[in-house]
């Protein structure tokens, strides 16, 4: 058996290529294995590693997802799209107070993004329906009814 038994066809940017592909014509689990692929070869490569928190994202691996988006976010504080996913992978683990902050910050970069201002709305309407739930009394049975 061969050293490269088991290696995708190609080099890392041929990895990438594929993988986005696969990304956008919905095969996010497809492209996750190659984007990894290329990950582990080529760690410093931003354009990569966002293509793997999208994938991640997609395949509902949101722990890994915010954690890649993170690292994103770190490197380039200025990255509205990297803010967007990472917003986007908090939401979906529950820590909406931080998915808020994240989509407001990705909303004030680029104002002109409707879809970035739809998912702050989103989260925003979560957790106003969440503060009201628990604002809400605990009903207790009636007592002798019965």
């Amino acid at each position: 058996m061969s050293a490269d038994a088991g290696r995708p066809d190609g080099d890392v940017y041929d990895w990438y290529v594929r993988g986005l592909a696969l990304l956008n014509d919905g095969h996010a689990g497809a492209a996750e294995q190659l984007l990894l692929r290329a990950h582990e070869a080529e760690p410093d490569a931003r354009n990569i590693l966002e293509a793997l928190a999208r994938a991640r994202l997609s395949t509902r691996q949101y722990e890994q997802a915010r954690a890649d988006f993170a690292q994103l976010v770190d490197a380039q504080p200025d990255d509205d799209y990297a803010r967007l996913g990472l917003g986007l992978a908090l939401a979906r683990i529950g820590r909406f107070e931080e998915a808020a902050e994240q989509l407001s910050l990705a909303v004030a970069m680029r104002p002109d993004r409707a879809d970035y201002e739809a998912q702050l709305h989103q989260v925003r309407a979560t957790l106003k329906a969440r503060q009201a739930a628990d604002q809400t009394p605990m009903q207790t049975p009636s007592e002798g009814n019965d």
